[in-house]
């Protein structure tokens, strides 16, 4: 029962569960019932990354603890439905377990996700990185990130690469320091390199926009100002309705944090298999991302062959097949399919009815896109599904291609087609044009080097 989606498979139902969690979100965003609305919106959304762990990221695992906290936060005495035509409330500084975990779950990020630099053994955060430094492997793949490269060159990004593991380090601790002396210029200036931080990061790397600006609104804990205050201000009395609140609120909150620090320690050895990637999605607290430079960049193509003979590339969804690599891509897999497409890849190992599932889908997802009841010459037959591979070298520029075939698929039994899927000669030649011969070349023998086959291109 704490997965719910789990329980309806087909899409219009999957698509009334994302109306409810939707509505409850926008509910919760303008005030209206914000405390329900804020227990809804967690519990929809931890059922709905439960519902496939495969495609959880860390912009979940924000968007998770985030949620979680709000439960337990005023957030509906300013700006708010509920708090509308009302005198706000005179409590300048609001302490209880949420705003503490909050606030102590930012330091953990930002301790966790800059230690990991500042201790990579390799050292691609450092001035001295070699062969390159890990801010110019990540700033090439946007356009933004171009520019950027442009404007700093080589050596500025050099420079500028310890910089960051010093700002994630020494962020929350600064915050920390101002609101405790109620040093307001101070606390700004931490909260302001931090969200240039992320800014500069939701334009140099692509996939990183929400993720960077969820980041951001976590520092608002922050806003205002006004510990110093806080021991000369009046005591006031506190409802017993409301030190049931604050012990309900500590021991939920204080339990999550237990719950991350066993998961971490003893948990490793009380789990296995799909009861660890469950525990994974709700107990995971690790923020170390972005760890090392990056040594390559790993896009992937999938030409299949139509009714009418013609080969387009199925998991770009195009009529034309490229093998370069993309002009404007990010330093990390699927490509052509941004978000959670970027898990597909990593599931190439699953067997039977559940790879099946996977690998059919593509066939299924091109036939019903380019309506094959009424164009029966765009039906998919059969595709091959590649990785390809190229090394980050210095002034941006990359390696050739390496490839490697992931999976060959069969949509359509070869039995029943009208015309034959693939042709068996392998298109030899070392002009660039490939042909098609060469992108769908195959072999029953099932020898990979043969699968692979492509003028130019060698084996990952």
């Amino acid at each position: 029962m704490v997965c719910i989606h789990v329980h309806f498979g087909e899409l219009w139902q999957q698509q009334v569960l994302l109306g409810i969690q939707t509505l409850a979100a926008v509910l919760f965003t303008v005030g209206y019932q914000t405390r329900v609305m804020s227990i809804l919106s967690w519990y929809m959304y931890t059922s709905l990354i439960l519902r496939n762990t495969w495609l959880y990221f860390i912009l979940d695992r924000y968007f998770y603890y985030l949620l979680f906290l709000a439960m337990f936060l005023p957030l509906d005495e300013r700006w708010s439905a509920a708090a509308r035509g009302q005198k706000p409330k005179a409590r300048p500084l609001v302490v209880n377990p949420a705003t503490i975990g909050l606030k102590l779950l930012v330091f953990w990020i930002y301790l966790d996700a800059g230690g990991g630099k500042y201790l990579d053994p390799l050292q691609g955060w450092s001035y001295n990185a070699e062969p390159l430094p890990a801010l110019d492997t990540y700033t090439r793949h946007t356009v933004g990130a171009q520019y950027l490269y442009g404007i700093l060159g080589p050596a500025g990004l050099r420079l500028m690469t310890p910089l960051v593991v010093y700002i994630e380090l020494l962020a929350a601790p600064m915050a920390f320091y101002a609101s405790f002396t109620g040093n307001a210029s101070l606390l700004k200036f931490a909260i302001g390199m931090i969200c240039q931080l992320h800014v500069g990061i939701s334009i140099a790397l692509r996939n990183s926009v929400l993720l960077s600006y969820v980041a951001c609104t976590a520092w608002f804990v922050f806003l205002p100002v006004g510990w110093e205050g806080a021991a000369s201000a009046k005591k006031r009395s506190v409802a017993a309705r409301q030190k049931l609140g604050l012990f309900v609120s500590a021991l939920l909150v204080g339990g999550m944090a237990v719950a991350n620090i066993w998961f971490e320690t003893i948990g490793t050895d009380c789990t296995t298999g799909s009861l660890r990637k469950i525990w994974s999605t709700l107990l995971q607290n690790r923020w170390n991302v972005f760890i090392g430079a990056e040594e390559y960049v790993t896009w992937e193509i999938a030409p299949g062959r139509l009714a009418d003979g013609s080969i387009v590339d199925v998991w770009g969804r195009s009529d034309e097949v490229l093998w370069s690599m993309p002009g404007s891509g990010a330093p990390c897999t699927s490509t052509s399919r941004p978000g959670r497409w970027r898990s597909f890849p990593y599931l190439a190992e699953l067997e039977g009815e559940d790879a099946e599932a996977l690998w059919g889908y593509l066939c299924k997802q091109w036939d019903s896109e380019n309506d094959v009841d009424h164009n029966p010459g765009r039906k998919l037959l059969r595709y091959n599904f590649f990785m390809l591979q190229s090394d980050v070298l210095p002034n941006m520029g990359f390696s050739p291609t390496r490839k490697r075939l992931v999976h060959s698929y069969q949509c359509v039994d070869e039995a029943n087609a009208k015309a034959d899927v693939f042709d068996r000669d392998s298109g030899e030649g070392d002009d660039g044009d490939h042909s098609t011969h060469s992108v769908l070349a195959t072999d029953d023998s099932g020898d990979d080097e043969q699968n692979s086959t492509f003028d130019g291109i060698p084996d990952l």
